[in-house]
């Protein structure tokens, strides 16, 4: 079990007060576990930097311009090779039921393909069980670090260094063909409308909408047992 996992996980979460209180000590989770290659923890050094010295609002602002403007930026993986296709709900099924399997249940806001939720799962996994599930998800976060780097925007780091844990990069044939999609323009209000007129018709842990067997599993998820991941990241 590796909390370098849960480190990157609160990286890259929402930016809040208690992340930017967390930053030094996220930087001494990736040093003492050394889990990641010393150039990958100086780069993903660069964005704990501005995690601490940043004004939360700017760091949220940043945040919601990359991730939640961006389709092609998005943290929900499936979101990548599925959209909104009937493939995604019995993927998201298998997916949960895999967090339950290994005695996690989320009560997050987040789809369980929201990569934090995914990593914060992993830390709590064996080694060799979390390996497999990042290789699994390679392919997504190689083509999200490119397309990061694009924008010159620190928070590719954190996808670089996965993806190197992977073992792909976007030379590799899986990684070229999600990157054949052109980049979102988060400047685009016209397409940032489209893509809020189609989110009303996709699945989520909203009870109400969605896919309705995805939606019954999302709604018996355990409330008590929901993680604060960027304090987790200091335990």
């Amino acid at each position: 079990m590796a909390k370098t996992y849960k480190a990157l996980s609160a990286l890259l979460s929402y930016p809040s007060a208690d992340l930017k209180a967390a930053a030094g000590e996220i930087a001494e989770v990736l040093d003492g576990e050394a889990l990641l290659s010393p150039k990958a923890i100086a780069a993903i050094k660069l964005l704990i930097a501005e995690m601490a010295d940043w004004d939360v609002y700017d760091l949220q602002e940043r945040y919601v311009l990359l991730f939640d403007r961006s389709r092609t930026l998005s943290l929900n993986l499936f979101e990548h090779v599925h959209g909104e296709s009937r493939e995604r709900g019995p993927a998201m099924v298998d997916l949960v039921e895999t967090y339950r399997a290994g005695g996690y249940d989320m009560a997050a806001t987040e789809l369980p393909d929201h990569l934090p939720i995914l990593l914060e799962f992993m830390s709590t996994r064996p080694e060799a069980e979390a390996l497999e599930l990042l290789k699994d998800a390679g392919h997504i976060i190689a083509a999200l670090a490119e397309r990061l780097n694009r924008r010159e925007t620190p928070y590719a780091a954190i996808m670089a260094a996965l993806a190197e844990m992977a073992g792909l990069s976007k030379a590799d044939e899986p990684v070229k063909e999600l990157l054949c999609v052109a980049d979102d323009d988060p400047e685009d209000l016209e397409a940032l409308d489209d893509i809020w007129e189609e989110a009303e018709v996709t699945f989520g842990p909203d009870p109400n909408a969605g896919c309705p067997v995805t939606r019954d599993i999302l709604a018996k998820m355990d409330p008590k047992a929901t993680t604060q991941l960027a304090a987790a990241a200091r335990n």
